[in-house]
């Protein structure tokens, strides 16, 4: 019996794409694991109308990890076009895989390290090293959203809020009202992994990304545990930066940023920023973690157009299964991954399109194998 069992879900796009290009690594590591892969994405709404059919969450329950490509994500309005004649009017309403997936298992964390490795010409700055910590279950995602906006509640909220009383007279069919909804708990507990994962790889500060002086009471909620928790890391300087502020810094001066904890839609955005500065979204790795168990992915979306091309960047693919296997307890493997990924960038030989060159997805991924098998060698 293997050691581990792993779920493949390719998804959607250059997702398959990349994820062969992760097979390959997986395959030179030799890791002592069963794949079983499953159905995720957007043909799946099409054709059976949910992304996410109950097999899949059925076989996830059996594994220890998930491995996961990209998704198509689009409005509920678009995706309701593009469902199989047959099921429009069944009541289907397209909820994301990945939020769905979030949600379902928990995964109140994701880690998304942004780090820029030398000979990358893509690089903003050399020296980057940022690792975003953004809440994945609260927030403006909680996906409490309403239109049109219901009457007993536009009701309720002009009864007890005066800044409502602007819209009484818009009708409800004309508002639209998304909820940012954050806990105590769900706050405390991203903190708290944001200064531990500090305290274990030696960073110096822990910036908290917020708006609470316009977002006053969600805002307020997450500051208030901010500095509740930085009283037990002495050792680690706690930032508070609005987020416009911290974008504007960060282009600035990204060498004055370690670790990064915000809610769910300001980590959305400062992420991407930061992937932006160590060469874009092909470098870009993240890790979705839950108390039992996870979901590791690439940043980067599906790229429809680019399908079957093996135009894509796989690194950052390739970056999510080193998360994983350190996730899995086999540091040594996921050193083996980052260090052949450093040397291939450092040697610029293989350049994928990104990064001005014409080196496929899979001939990149063969030549961080082959920096995995030299390194075994030499071992």
């Amino acid at each position: 019996m293997a050691k581990y069992k792993i779920a493949i879900l390719p998804g959607d796009g250059i997702g398959r794409d990349v994820m062969d290009a992760a097979r390959i690594v997986l395959r030179r590591l030799r890791l002592d694991a069963e794949y079983l892969e499953g159905d995720i994405g957007w043909e799946f709404w099409r054709s059976e109308g949910d992304p996410l059919p109950q097999r899949t969450l059925r076989m996830l329950e059996q594994t220890d990890v998930c491995l996961m490509g990209a998704i198509t994500s689009k409005p509920n309005y678009e995706a309701q076009l593009e469902l199989d004649p047959r099921l429009r009017g069944g009541g289907y309403e397209y909820y994301s895989p990945i939020v769905r997936l979030r949600q379902e298992f928990n995964l109140h964390t994701n880690i998304r390290p942004c780090k820029s490795y030398r000979g990358n010409p893509l690089n903003y700055r050399e020296g980057i090293d940022i690792v975003v910590f953004r809440e994945n279950t609260e927030g403006l995602y909680s996906g409490v959203e309403f239109h049109p906006l219901p009457q007993e509640l536009k009701a309720w909220l002009l009864e007890h809020h005066q800044k409502m009383r602007r819209f009484e007279s818009t009708p409800a069919d004309e508002i639209a009202v998304s909820m940012r909804i954050m806990t105590k708990k769900a706050c405390n507990k991203i903190l708290t992994g944001a200064f531990e994962y500090a305290r274990k790889r030696n960073y110096r500060t822990v910036t908290v990304v917020e708006k609470p002086n316009i977002l006053r009471e969600t805002g307020g909620l997450m500051l208030r545990e901010a500095r509740e928790v930085a009283k037990r890391y002495p050792e680690i300087r706690l930032q508070e930066k609005n987020i416009d502020a911290v974008c504007m810094w960060l282009l600035k001066n990204p060498l004055e940023y370690s670790v990064l904890v915000a809610e769910n839609l300001f980590g959305d955005i400062v992420s991407d920023l930061c992937a932006q500065l160590i060469g874009g979204l092909g470098f870009a790795p993240s890790g979705n973690i839950g108390d039992d168990y996870a979901v590791f992915e690439p940043v980067h979306g599906s790229a429809p157009k680019y399908a079957g091309q093996y135009r894509a960047n796989p690194l950052a693919m390739i970056l999510s299964v080193m998360m994983m296997l350190e996730y899995l307890g086999e540091y040594s493997l996921a050193r083996d991954v980052e260090k052949a990924v450093a040397d291939v960038i450092a040697e610029g030989k293989v350049r994928t399109y990104d990064m001005g060159g014409s080196s496929s997805t899979l001939e990149m991924a063969n030549a961080v194998a082959d920096k995995i098998s030299t390194q075994s060698k030499k071992a």
